[in-house]
């Protein structure tokens, strides 16, 4: 299985890096094939030109490489820290300039954008992780629990990938290294789990 990971945070030491390492490790003695992106590392220019936003527009050619990899994905993780109740910035771009009218989606028959589209990605799972300074409690009851919403049910189920599971580790200053450790461990298990080493025939 090809399995695509996406990492937005911009601190090279952050959780959210120690996390993507797991995850990608993981998959790979679990014999998938990772395609992996620290959006931060690589400078992703999360900035949507006007001219992109229409079906079929010309795409840059880095943006091409990531919609022409999202679109054989079997498997996605996305890692990010939880600011305002959203992803950062970076990735809110990566969604904004990849999953795209023709990539991810598209709207059928006479449908001219008011409808539900129809989702387009091959992939059957997507994990989100984020990272948190807010205690879970107070996420759901006070806020609602907006990156639940937002990646379920505005982002991923759009594009037709109906497989998903969220997870959010915190409240992160006050962790302790044993807690990081367990966390990690955690981040390992559900890798395992929801994409399980491929069977030698």
């Amino acid at each position: 299985m090809i399995i695509s990971v996406i990492l937005g945070h911009p601190d090279n030491g952050s959780f959210s890096h120690a996390i993507a390492e797991t995850a990608v490790r993981a998959l790979e003695e679990n014999g998938h094939e990772v395609v992996f992106h620290d959006l931060y590392k690589e400078g992703f220019d999360p900035v949507l030109p006007g001219d992109q936003i229409p079906k079929g527009a010309p795409l840059a050619p880095v943006i091409r490489i990531h919609c022409d990899e999202i679109s054989v994905a079997d498997g996605l993780i996305i890692v990010h820290p939880n600011w305002w109740g959203m992803p950062p910035a970076i990735l809110k771009g990566w969604v904004d300039r990849v999953l795209c009218a023709g990539v991810a989606y598209e709207f059928v028959g006479d449908d001219g954008g008011e409808g539900v589209p129809m989702g387009l990605l091959k992939a059957r799972m997507a994990l989100v992780i984020n990272t948190s300074n807010t205690p879970l409690e107070r996420e759901q009851n006070v806020f609602g629990d907006p990156l639940e919403l937002i990646w379920r049910n505005c982002i991923f189920d759009l594009c037709g990938v109906k497989g998903f599971k969220r997870k959010m580790y915190g409240v992160m200053v006050t962790s302790t290294p044993e807690q990081r450790a367990a966390w990690l461990e955690d981040v390992k298990e559900r890798v395992d789990r929801l994409f399980p080493a491929l069977s030698i025939t």
